[in-house]
């Protein structure tokens, strides 16, 4: 399709005896905001760290804008079908660095907040503009590249400004408000220029008020930048307020996949996570 961007197709992740992932196949197009639910333990995070290049999956494929970034060998009965149908792709396993994934366009924040806690809320964003910088020991050590170095300078601290963060570019990034860390990851994570962005729990930790700030605040940078935004959370309202479609992960396994309507309204999705009354 002309217009996906992340197509994972057959992805399976085993730690020893532990399947953590098994047989996952999702999409995300241009312009959606997706979300991953499930119980905790459902092998969320494990998606994502297969998708950002930190897991080498044991099976299967992960195409970025039709592009494969991360493959590897089917086993089994699985393996004469995927030859069928991908023919010499899956012939050696691939997988990207996470740095080069993050260069292709794929930005991503963390279930729980690694921001550089003795650096500033300014310095923290520009350490994600040095990500494209283009410069070498030599350029580094006399100065070579000023110039790029204050047009780096000069968009940390704009962005800092549509985010309506300036006034706290001097703080140190530690000393802020939960709320306020998870924005500066955010904004940190947009500094490197993404096509698709990777939310692992946004709003963990937070109280209603802050919740429904990220809400809009998530709608609002996905227009702005033009983003696809792919989301794991547990906060329910945010979830079916914002998202397009939904997939539901349990033990590892695809339960379910549709609108926030749909998803809401199945029986497996309601027994398994959702939660079922007492007296149903």
């Amino acid at each position: 399709m002309a217009d996906n961007v992340l197509h994972v197709e057959h992805i399976t992740m085993q730690f020893g005896g532990v399947v953590a992932v098994n047989d996952l196949t999702l999409d995300v197009d241009q312009g959606e905001i997706v979300a991953l639910i499930g119980p905790n333990g459902a092998g969320k995070t494990t998606a994502f760290n297969c998708v950002t290049g930190v897991y080498e999956p044991t099976n299967g494929l992960v195409s970025f804008r039709g592009q494969p970034i991360i493959q590897n060998h089917p086993q089994g009965k699985m393996r004469a079908q995927y030859a069928g149908e991908h023919g010499d792709l899956y012939k050696t396993a691939m997988v990207k660095t996470p740095d080069q994934i993050t260069r292709l366009g794929i930005a991503r924040t963390f279930q729980n907040i690694r921001l550089f806690g003795n650096l500033t809320v300014f310095e923290n964003v520009l350490i994600a503009k040095h990500m494209r910088a283009k410069q070498n020991v030599l350029s580094a050590t006399f100065r070579l590249n000023y110039r790029e170095e204050e047009r780096m300078r000069r968009e940390a601290m704009e962005l800092l400004e549509i985010q309506g963060m300036a006034h706290l570019r001097d703080e140190t990034a530690s000393s802020l408000p939960y709320g306020l860390q998870r924005r500066v990851e955010i904004a940190r994570a947009l500094a490197t220029d993404p096509t698709l962005l990777l939310l692992d729990e946004p709003a963990a930790g937070m109280n209603p008020q802050e919740t429904q700030e990220l809400t809009e605040f998530i709608v609002r940078i996905k227009d702005q930048y033009h983003l696809s935004v792919f989301m794991i959370e547990h906060h329910m309202d945010l979830v079916m307020q914002i998202s397009q479609r939904i997939y539901v992960l349990d033990f590892g396994k695809l339960i379910a996949q549709g609108t926030p309507r749909e998803v809401q309204n199945d029986p497996e999705v309601i027994k398994a996570y959702l939660g079922v009354a007492d007296n149903a």
